[in-house]
């Protein structure tokens, strides 16, 4: 699975992303989906709605605009001899699937080792924020989320597990509500050693 999100990641770098149309055109796109959807655009309930549209577009997205590497930079090296793992656990977030455009919702947990310091735990929720604010597949957030973190922090291990229903499988498609997908990330020891990725997963489960 590793190796075909990395493919796969590679692949995307290659396609060149177009020139971001303006606003009006934003818009007008938004009204065309109104119109083709069965509604009429001019009336009052949605005569604004392009408008607002577009706003919401610019804070659902605005993960595109930022860079996790920024948020990872400040690392603390005071942390009076501290080498045993830490867990970062139940990390709301929302995201969209880029094949269908409408929400997935979940948690994600984050469990490294650290090298020579810690991060604030507050950029680890960032970092997940800034992925998952994009069109996005769960098994790509989940390699870029343990990417951003890898290279940052260069932690002895790592692992990130996702947890998230999506509406793309309870709302349109087969229509099964409450069906969770999970996907994971395990890096250096917790690649190497089963036992490590239990004693995580066992944390995050709320376990001793």
């Amino acid at each position: 699975m590793d190796a075909i999100v990395k493919t796969l990641k590679a692949n995307a770098d290659l396609v060149e992303t177009p020139e971001r149309p303006s606003r009006a055109e934003a818009e007008a796109a938004v009204r065309t989906l109104i119109a083709w959807a069965g509604d009429n655009p001019d009336r009052e309930g949605l005569v604004d709605t392009p408008r607002r549209v577009a706003k919401a577009f610019e804070q659902l997205y605005g993960g595109y605009h930022l860079d996790a590497g920024e948020e990872l930079e400040r690392t603390f090296e005071e942390v009076s001899g501290y080498a045993d793992m830490v867990v970062v656990r139940d990390i709301p977030f929302f995201s969209h699937c880029e094949h269908h455009m409408v929400p997935f919702v979940g948690k994600a947990h984050i469990g490294y080792y650290p090298a020579s310091g810690v991060v604030g735990l507050s950029k680890l929720a960032r970092v997940v924020d800034i992925f998952a604010r994009r069109l996005q597949t769960q098994e790509a957030m989940s390699a870029q989320i343990a990417d951003a973190i890898d290279d940052a922090l260069r932690p002895r291990g790592l692992a990130v597990m996702l947890e998230a229903e999506h509406m793309c499988m309870s709302m349109r498609g087969i229509q099964k509500q409450g069906v969770s997908t999970l996907t994971t990330q395990f890096r250096g020891v917790f690649a190497d050693d089963a036992a490590e990725q239990v004693r995580f997963l066992t944390m995050v489960r709320g376990g001793a």
